[in-house]
């Protein structure tokens, strides 16, 4: 028994095929370098049937906002500063922390997926869904109080006025972020990617619609830019539970559960490490919107500043979805 493990070659024939190849001749060389270039082409065409979706999910979903900060824009300047400032630094808020709350599935889910545990997917989500509408409820603080939270950042009053009007009509869309990141975790960790890019299509087609008719045609302004897009979210946010519960996921979903309720501390511990890391850069463009507040032409300045965030914000979604791709 020694003497035969003793004599067992270390490398295989495959092993010293590849190894020839790197150390050979100029044939083996080529031969090596062409299938190295062919690997590489595999996993870029597998990375991106995952990132493409999940980029394409990302730009349509963060365009809801921007479609209704566009059209609020042919209202009048101080109203798209009021929608800028609410929705970069009000809703901002938000937004971070939860979206960095949310992304503790990620890690879960993923290790419950690669170990073979489908139905634990269900239960972190939901368990993910207990803490973030928690969260959601305690975020209602800023929306409420925005109009003196923004006079005391420095704020035009009219600004400020106008800002935390629609940050209260916002608060329904702070519940459906709560429900609608954490099923992107759950979808994202089993890659169904494309049921998630089509859904957030459809509601963008229709939620662009629907702005134009109610902000402009009817002339229903902030209201019914308020009105549109909070039903935007919701109708996301019941269109992606709706694939979930269809039976597409029937291993990862076994519907709802009081295993939910248990290990909630240890799960509240790791999102809000998460959301830490996440806010500390997700709220830089916050501080910006608000320095631009205080320059002479305060309307002018926010809304310059909220149109390049935007913009900026859409080149950010490009990485995110390639984030979403690789973990």
């Amino acid at each position: 028994m020694a003497n035969s493990a003793a004599s067992a070659p270390l490398l295989s024939e495959e092993d010293k095929v590849v190894l020839d190849g790197y150390g050979g001749g100029k044939g083996n060389s080529e031969g090596a370098l062409c299938s190295f270039w062919v690997a590489v082409w595999k996993e870029l065409a597998l990375l991106w049937y995952i990132a493409g979706p999940a980029v394409l999910t990302s730009l349509f979903q963060y365009s809801l906002s921007s479609v209704t900060q566009t059209l609020v824009g042919h209202v009048g300047t101080v109203e798209l500063a009021a929608v800028g400032i609410q929705n970069l630094v009000v809703s901002g808020i938000g937004f971070g922390v939860m979206l960095g709350m949310g992304s503790a599935l990620e890690t879960l889910c993923g290790q419950a997926f690669g170990a073979g545990e489908l139905n634990m997917l269900g239960i972190y989500m939901q368990r993910s869904w207990l803490i973030l509408l928690s969260t959601a409820a305690v975020l209602t603080i800023p929306h409420v109080f925005a109009t003196p939270l923004l006079r005391f950042l420095g704020q035009s009053e009219e600004i400020a006025s106008l800002a935390g009007k629609f940050s209260i009509w916002m608060i329904p869309k702070l519940f459906a972020l709560a429900v609608n990141f954490p099923i992107q975790k759950f979808l994202q960790a089993q890659s169904k990617v494309i049921a998630m890019a089509w859904i957030s299509a459809a509601v963008l087609v229709m939620h662009l619609f629907l702005s134009w008719l109610c902000i402009l045609k009817l002339g229903m302004g902030l209201v019914g830019a308020a009105i549109t897009l909070n039903l935007a979210w919701w109708i996301l946010v019941a269109g992606l539970f709706a694939y979930v519960v269809s039976g597409r996921c029937k291993d990862s979903w076994t519907g709802f559960s009081w295993l939910a309720f248990t290990e909630l501390t240890g799960f509240l511990g790791l999102s809000l490490a998460s959301a830490v890391m996440l806010c500390l850069e997700y709220w830089i463009p916050m501080v910006i919107i608000v320095l631009a507040g205080l320059l002479r032409d305060p309307e002018i300045a926010v809304d310059a500043a909220s149109i390049s965030m935007n913009v900026e914000g859409w080149s950010f979604m490009i990485p995110l979805g390639l984030l979403a791709a690789i973990r």
